[in-house]
């Protein structure tokens, strides 16, 4: 087989899939640069539920140990009733594989500052405070036309630029991110010593009252309650708000409850579904992670979706196969398509349906049997 000779991407976006796709193409020789529309690397966020698929993908980027001594690992969630009564501990499913935890539970920041580290250590090239403002597609190439007047030339660009990806749009994919219906509340705050946890009450005011621990000394908390006008509520009031919801739950929450003072730690974001059903790139652009889909998080699986779809298409990128002709090309980014989009669609429409059944108020839903259905299926590799 002929060299391919030198290979040159361009990464758009610094998330999850963004930043694990530069690493996995760095391994493999193949020139890498990234880009980030925020200066900050996007490094803000209260806490992450990763369970053990996404954990298989960490640990193939190398960053696996920094992850367990990091995060709060277990293997099992609670169900209470909203004055703190856990009635039912499930076991998880260890969908990583019986050698990995079936969750770890980390601080956002803390995640995003490992994989950024990995990025740096690749040795890629990383703009922040950049975007890339026109993309113009021929036969051999992109040319990539970036906001402070310059310009780069590249085999293939990877969109890992989040939800409302303007990568998406610029390439002519239609679909855009749509309400669920849902919204959730989160804050960072310090453990409890009885949080050692996720656990979940149904009821109350809000739909979902739950926190996963985060660390040994952190937890993050989360209400989920029907979406709201974001314009009618003060930025102000946000702990004030979060507050009053959790005011009626019992169980740590009081202790939880105490700790949220300022309204700068608390977020409040509107749940949103996406799938783009037809293939997932135009020419030499490709859509990864949640440029191509999101689901809400009432599965935990949006990350493990994302760091997948990064997974999948570098083994696919790093084969020894040629990038030179288009049609070659367009034959690999079909074929990455095809291995995610049914994994991917279970997952989005069984994560919207969990929330649908708490707004239809179906007291009889195989919760439980959906859960477990879905989850069985990740415990195969993607």
């Amino acid at each position: 087989m002929p060299d391919p000779g030198p290979r040159t991407v361009l990464v758009i976006g610094g998330g999850a899939s963004g930043n694990a796709l530069t690493v996995l193409l760095r391994r493999a020789g193949i020139t890498v640069d990234l880009i980030e529309a925020k200066p900050d690397w996007n490094v803000l966020g209260s806490g992450i539920t990763l369970q053990g698929n996404a954990l298989r993908v960490l640990r193939e980027l190398g960053v696996w140990d920094k992850i367990r001594e990091s995060g709060y690992a277990f293997d099992s969630v609670g169900l209470a009733t909203p004055d703190g009564h856990v009635f039912h501990v499930q076991q998880d499913i260890r969908t990583g594989g019986e050698d990995l935890p079936a969750t770890i539970g980390m601080q956002r920041p803390r995640l995003q500052g490992i994989l950024c580290e990995a990025v740096r250590a690749s040795g890629a090239t990383v703009r922040l405070g950049t975007t890339a403002d026109e993309l113009l597609q021929d036969e051999r190439g992109v040319t990539a036309r970036f906001n402070d007047g310059s310009e780069g030339r590249y085999d293939l660009v990877i969109a890992a630029d989040g939800l409302n990806s303007q990568t998406r749009a610029m390439i002519g994919i239609s679909e855009k991110p749509e309400p669920t219906g849902m919204a959730i509340w989160r804050v960072a705050a310090p453990r409890p010593a009885s949080v050692e946890r996720t656990d979940l009450a149904f009821g109350g005011p809000s739909y979902i009252a739950g926190y996963c621990p985060t660390s040994e000394n952190t937890i993050y908390a989360y209400l989920v309650e029907a979406n709201r006008d974001r314009a009618s509520i003060d930025p102000a009031s946000y702990a004030d708000e979060m507050r009053r919801l959790a005011a009626p739950y019992g169980g740590a929450w009081p202790e939880i409850a105490a700790s949220i003072t300022d309204p700068a730690n608390v977020n409040y974001t509107w749940f949103d579904r996406l799938l783009v059903e037809g293939c997932w790139h135009r020419g030499r652009v490709v859509l990864v992670g949640d440029a191509a889909h999101a689901c809400p998080p009432t599965l935990a699986q949006g990350a493990a979706m994302s760091l997948e779809d990064a997974s999948v298409l570098a083994e696919l990128l790093t084969a020894e196969e040629s990038w030179d002709s288009l049609d070659s090309l367009d034959d690999l980014l079909t074929r990455y398509h095809e291995r995610r989009i049914n994994r991917v669609r279970m997952v989005v429409e069984a994560s919207v349906q969990l929330g649908q059944w708490q707004l239809d108020g179906v007291r009889d839903a195989d919760v439980p049997g959906l859960i477990g259905r879905t989850m069985s299926a990740l415990k195969e590799a993607p």
